[in-house]
């Protein structure tokens, strides 16, 4: 009987993780298929899924790097709730007219502008004063978190225009808007991270800094760019919160940052950096979506739930493990057979 070598199986991270996610929506819909498969249901995941997907995507480019922005969600949180006082300064929900719209432009600018900011404040120390990651984010975490508090006295900013309500919870045609920003969005992060010279500095970054830095690349620009793309992920994911919840307030999305590290690590990311792919991220937000809403909608305890996707993310990682030891071990088994070969070849 012939055996079969492992390591001469292809299976990728991507692979697996799609395996699981179509076990997953199965079992879910087994178990309440009236509940789960609902239009309804299967609109509020959509909903939902992108905000969570967005500061994942946001966290999956900089843990490439090699490095972690802990500031994400309070990063989102400080520009949500500028934005918030753009928009209810003098407009109630009931306001129309161009200065409605007027109004919603200036606030998504100063969002999408203070996320910009606080990602240049992380780069700078990251890329160009050499602090490290955790330190920086640690610390630029708890200094927006108390400018949020600052500001709002720890309570929520409210009377946003109707208009405005819409990026939240309206539709084109059947998907609802959120799941299209997302959508776009995750192509875009594809895009730059496959396809420009930008992607390729940042893989390089995380596999090798050193290598990196003798090869030409400006490190520092690689790094600022990838902080000012994580946090201008995290504003955008504070629009999408903004408007649906049509409030504002510091502790919004705050679950978030721990969520995004395990999409991100689920999705195959590699956690000490130089490797990680888009659609990884996307799947495993999905699985730990389809999980959280199929297991609330049979009345399983919340803490259960979080039982469950620990013991799914720590399966993964090991599935992953072994298939990379494997995969390491089919190449240095090639590499002695090539140097025997070698030395068997006469001067």
């Amino acid at each position: 009987m012939q055996k079969i070598n492992i390591s001469k199986i292809s299976i990728n991270k991507e692979t697996i993780l799609l395996y699981v996610f179509i076990l997953t929506f199965v079992f879910m819909s087994i178990l309440s298929p009236s509940k789960f498969l609902s239009l309804g249901n299967l609109q509020s995941m959509a909903s939902q899924l992108p905000e969570l997907g967005i500061i994942s995507l946001g966290m999956m480019v900089v843990i490439i790097t090699g490095g972690i922005n802990l500031s994400i969600t309070y990063t989102a949180a400080l520009a949500g709730i500028a934005g918030a006082f753009v928009l209810s300064s003098g407009l109630g929900s009931e306001a129309t007219g161009i200065y409605v719209f007027i109004t919603i432009l200036k606030a998504l600018a100063v969002i999408l502008l203070t996320g910009f900011l606080c990602g240049l404040l992380n780069g700078y120390l990251v890329g160009s004063i050499g602090v490290a990651p955790i330190l920086v984010t640690l610390g630029t975490m708890t200094l927006y978190e108390g400018v949020s508090l600052l500001f709002t006295k720890g309570g929520a900013i409210s009377g946003f225009p109707l208009q405005y309500q819409w990026i939240g919870n309206g539709n084109i045609l059947f998907l609802p808007v959120p799941i299209v920003i997302f959508i776009l969005f995750a192509l875009l992060t594809g895009i730059l991270l496959e396809r420009t010279a930008w992607g390729r500095s940042v893989y390089m970054f995380g596999c090798n800094p050193t290598a990196t830095l003798f090869s030409g690349v400006n490190i520092k620009k690689v790094i600022m760019f990838v902080y000012i793309y994580s946090s201008v992920a995290a504003a955008l994911a504070a629009i999408i919160m903004t408007s649906r919840y049509n409030s504002a307030k510091v502790d919004y999305g705050s679950s978030y940052l721990l969520q995004s590290v395990a999409i991100v690590v689920l999705g195959g990311t590699d956690i000490a950096g130089g490797y990680g792919k888009v659609i990884g991220t996307i799947i495993a937000a999905g699985i730990i979506q389809i999980l959280s809403s199929g297991l609330n909608l049979i009345g399983i305890n919340r803490f259960i739930v979080d039982v469950t996707m620990g013991i799914l993310l720590i399966g993964v990682l090991l599935l992953n493990f072994f298939i990379n030891k494997a995969g390491r071990k089919g190449v240095m088994t090639k590499q002695q057979k090539e140097m025997k070969t070698d030395k068997k070849v006469p001067a």
